[in-house]
């Protein structure tokens, strides 16, 4: 059985948006049929527990929308729905991230939000679920150590950046675009992300296929581990890597992710790592296809897990 963490608010009203946010109740209404998947309801994470990680300026803006250029900074139409939204998807984050501990494994609904930085959001991100679950847990004494493996599509630059003076952090990214300053960079071959002393970055080369993608994940997991033993394994599994995202230049069908996500679920097992999985990315005029990615991931789990 695998516990994952879903409430109806994560889906805060955005009108005709490119962030398909209903995908996070059609994974749920798909999986509510699957005996070995329990959904639950998380609790919202609170305002103490982003201001470990965000400042008071930026928390501010997105709780009241002013100023709206900073409520706005990730490219979401602000409204109150907006705060309560990301307060229960971080929620997801954080509670899946306490299962994972006790029970080896769960996930959460919603994205980890990888491109929020300390001061504003990009991208779709407005809050960084990843490193506020590992902050909250780290106040609880819950944990020493967090790694995260970023397989969106574009680099977590929020994450890279809230990494630095984190030593208790450790942050891997493959990704088919860089991302920084709001933008995404297609061709990795012009612009790529500099590494850190605890982010590294992994690019993928356009027209990277399901067995690239295989033999780079097995050369460049095992540096999960360097720096010290994670407690606790958090894994950003995008679904815009597919080969029919508008924004993605890689050759990955639903058997090559399907294939990706079964290598991380079978070293995070090997290693004896806790993980904690979010549902990032995919922007298909078909839904359904970033749908199946993500179930896909929980027939992944449940095949190694089970």
């Amino acid at each position: 059985m695998i516990t994952a963490y879903y409430d109806p608010g994560y889906e805060a009203p955005l009108g005709n948006h490119v962030m398909p946010i209903r995908k996070f109740r059609l994974v749920a209404e798909a999986l509510r049929s699957n005996p070995r998947v329990e959904l639950r309801q998380p609790e919202p994470v609170t305002e103490e527990d982003l201001l470990r990680v965000h400042t008071r300026a930026y928390v501010d803006a997105v709780r009241t929308g002013e100023p709206r250029t900073l409520a706005e900074s990730q490219k979401l139409p602000w409204s109150p729905d907006l705060f309560r939204s990301v307060l229960l998807t971080n929620g997801g984050v954080l509670a899946a991230s306490r299962s994972a501990l006790e029970a080896g494994v769960a996930a959460a609904l919603a994205s980890g939000f990888h491109h929020a930085s300390a001061d504003h959001g990009e991208g779709f991100c407005t809050f960084n679920g990843l490193v506020v679950a590992g902050e909250a847990l780290l106040a609880a004494g819950d944990l020493e150590r967090v790694a995260v493996l970023d397989l969106d599509l574009h680099y977590g630059n929020g994450t890279a950046q809230l990494a630095n003076g984190r030593g208790w952090l450790t942050n891997l990214s493959l990704y088919g675009n860089d991302y920084r300053d709001n933008t995404p960079y297609r061709d990795i071959a012009i612009r790529r992300h500099e590494d850190g002393p605890n982010h590294r970055s992994v690019p993928l080369p356009a027209g990277c296929d399901g067995a690239l993608l295989l033999e780079i994940l097995e050369r460049e997991l095992p540096s999960l581990l360097d720096g010290g033993r994670p407690d606790l394994l958090l894994f950003q599994a995008g679904a815009d890597p597919y080969c029919e995202d508008p924004y993605s230049p890689l050759d990955l069908d639903h058997a090559a992710l399907l294939a990706r996500d079964r290598a991380v679920f079978r070293f995070a097992k090997a290693q004896g790592l806790p993980v904690a999985w979010v549902l990032a990315g995919g922007y298909t005029r078909d839904v359904t296809q970033v749908v199946t990615v993500h179930t896909n991931t929980f027939d992944a789990a449940l095949e190694v897990y089970g």
